[in-house]
């Protein structure tokens, strides 16, 4: 997979985990690619190690499904470490 298609994916998966996980998520669309495209990642280190299968194509539903859950797993742990740091108004 090409590093813009790797970027896309990452965008997209960031983007539906953060429609996926309950609750308000900081950040906007820059740190949403970001954390998507760590997600995504993420998501292959995990799926290679475990299932040995990682992100090979674009379209494969396997590629999409890592990519999201590890985005899942990523913005979790930003909203853990950045919770205090909100300020209600």
């Amino acid at each position: 997979m090409g590093f813009l298609a790797f970027l896309i994916l990452g965008l997209i998966a960031g983007a539906i985990a953060k429609l996926i996980l309950p609750g308000k998520q900081g950040g906007g669309w820059l740190v949403t690619l970001l954390l998507g495209v760590v997600g995504a990642l993420l998501g292959g280190w995990l799926g290679s190690l475990l299932f040995g299968t990682g992100l090979e194509e674009f379209w494969d539903l396997g590629t999409w499904l890592l990519a999201i859950g590890g985005s899942i797993v990523v913005l979790l742990i930003y909203g853990l470490l950045t919770r205090g740091s909100r300020r209600t108004a």
